[in-house]
């Protein structure tokens, strides 16, 4: 297959291609901004799909176990990096509508991250617990660093959650079951330095890094409490916030964690979803403490905020898992409530804020919605949909 690229700008390309999908060769001149992919958990297959056309346009199948499947994409949006929960990591070529490459690095994985510098793929595994990193364009491995803790003659395996990726080409992962932050250094990719941070609290559970790439902060699924760590001063070590955050007096059951790559930052505020509450939390970061507290019709699992920072998207565990609740940022409340149907899983906003594509797993569908007027104007058939990624991700810390 001949591909002909045509460089517009630092990030775009316009590539006048031959697709082949399900026996259908068709030529399209397709801009890669235009891009992203939707994760079919049933089937192993993701869904290729233009956010302009609000259509699917191809299919990639043969990635395994994607029951909990992430993705990441190269600095030139050209790839995108599916981490499976089989551990299975797949580059797919959004271009040429193929997979360029393939490997299973673990046993059980939890997702994964692209450095600063889109040179390397990070997974973070619960089995074998550890890190693993891989040459962006091979997936050659390049390190692979066990999560030991514990006595040194008889070390122990933690799983390893909340990987992202920091500035100054570092990756930052917490140990679930040694109750440790990990930040690594691969300024030297083989010879990485790892800098610990001990006793930072018990079970962090999952994570996540501001915009900025100023604050990690991990949940705590053991305790009550969140874990800081401000990289900005990492000589302060991590520190302990919300000590009321968590399952509180009066514990309802967790049916779905919430995780915190769906916390939601604007206008200096954190919307967290609480754990095992109908509410959401808004924590003050300049200060890191509670601000206000909006109840919710359920337990919260993503909140996500829109680009503009103007409004918050909320969808929930079961029972209350066929809604979605929209939060005004300004008047700290809820404004919306809008029904899409069976098992909403996930939610991703267009580049500019104007839409947000919602994944209906037990109707087969994704929606998608005018942020604006709350209309649905859209719908695209997706088989068990689950994660919606966009290109755009390509160019945000953490993500």
């Amino acid at each position: 297959m001949n591909i002909r690229t045509n460089r517009l700008s630092r990030h775009r390309t316009v590539v006048l291609s031959l697709y082949l999908f399900c026996g259908i060769c068709y030529a399209i001149a397709q801009g890669t901004d235009t891009l992203g992919i939707v994760i079919e958990r049933a089937t192993g297959k993701v869904l290729l799909v233009n956010i302009i056309q609000r259509a699917s346009i191809g299919e990639f199948e043969g990635l395994g176990d994607l029951s909990h499947a992430s993705a990441v994409f190269s600095r030139d949006e050209r790839y995108a990096y599916v981490f499976g929960r089989d551990g299975g990591l797949t580059k797919l070529d959004l271009l040429s509508g193929g997979i360029a490459s393939r490997v299973v690095q673990a046993g059980n994985s939890i997702g994964g991250a692209i450095s600063q510098n889109g040179r390397f793929v990070a997974t973070s595994n619960y089995e074998p617990g550890g890190i693993r990193i891989f040459d962006a364009d091979t997936l050659k491995l390049v390190a692979d660093i066990p999560a030991t803790y514990g006595s040194e003659t008889d070390p122990l395996l933690s799983k390893v959650v909340g990987l992202v990726d920091a500035p100054g080409q570092r990756f930052i992962a917490s140990l679930y079951d040694a109750g440790e932050i990990w930040v690594i250094d691969i300024q030297n990719p083989l010879q990485p330095s790892i800098r610990k941070y001990h006793n930072v609290g018990k079970q962090p559970y999952d994570a996540l890094i501001t915009p900025d790439g100023r604050y990690y902060i991990a949940g705590l699924y053991g305790e009550n409490g969140l874990a800081v760590l401000d990289l900005l001063n990492p000589d302060a070590g991590v520190r302990r916030i919300l000590n009321s955050y968590g399952r509180g007096e009066k514990e309802l059951p967790v049916y779905k964690m919430p995780h915190l790559e769906g916390w939601a930052l604007a206008s200096n505020y954190l919307f967290v979803p609480a754990v095992g509450h109908h509410a959401v939390h808004v924590i003050d970061i300049g200060r890191w403490e509670e601000s206000a507290r909006i109840r919710t019709l359920g337990q919260p699992v993503f909140a996500i905020a829109r680009p503009d920072g103007r409004q918050v998207w909320v969808n929930y565990a079961m029972p209350d898992n066929n809604y979605i609740e929209v939060i005004d940022v300004a008047q700290m409340k809820i404004i919306k409530q809008l029904n899409p149907g069976k098992v909403v899983l996930h939610m991703e906003f267009t580049p500019g804020g104007e839409e947000v594509w919602v994944s209906v797993r037990d109707d087969d569908r994704v929606d998608i919605y005018n942020t604006g007027t709350f209309e649905k104007v859209a719908s695209i058939f997706a088989d068990k949909p689950s994660g919606i990624f966009f290109t755009a991700r390509a160019h945000k810390i953490g993500l």
